[in-house]
């Protein structure tokens, strides 16, 4: 592995500590000895069908952005953002190749409802595209029925 600091080819693994999705690797650089940080994970080799029938491939990155914004702002860790993504994620891998996008964002409007009720109505919002203020109340009174 590169140096994340001078490019040198040649680093040595100082310590690894494996979780639940992912693989941490301590690294020092055998030139200018600096030590850097690495996380490994499964790749999701996952091809999502969009409303229009279009197909893209996975895009941690897009889910992800998407739940910073919806939990913006409240008490929801990194961590437990890191955790939800990881949980759906994992739960994807279950579907096989090629799965729907509503199925990706029925998956994370679950996930994120334990997380934060705000952060859930916020994603709604945008998922569902609510056209006014009866969609909020609806989506609320269902949210609360469940709670």
């Amino acid at each position: 592995m590169k140096c994340a600091f001078c490019g040198y080819k040649e680093t040595k693994v100082t310590d690894k500590r494996d979780s639940e999705e992912t693989t941490r690797r301590r690294r020092q650089c055998l030139s200018c000895i600096k030590r850097f940080t690495t996380y490994e994970r499964p790749e999701v080799n996952i091809i999502i069908i969009k409303k229009d029938g279009r197909r893209e491939r996975f895009d941690r990155q897009k889910l992800l952005s998407g739940v910073l914004k919806a939990c913006e702002k409240r008490p929801v860790s990194q961590e437990t953002i890191e955790k939800t993504i990881n949980d759906v994620e994992a739960e994807l891998r279950g579907y096989g190749a090629e799965i729907q996008s509503q199925t990706v964002g029925e998956i994370l409007m679950e996930k994120l409802k334990h997380v934060d009720k705000v952060a859930y109505i916020r994603f709604a919002s945008v998922y569902r595209a609510f056209g006014d203020i009866s969609a909020f109340e609806k989506e609320v009174r269902l949210l609360k029925r469940v709670s």
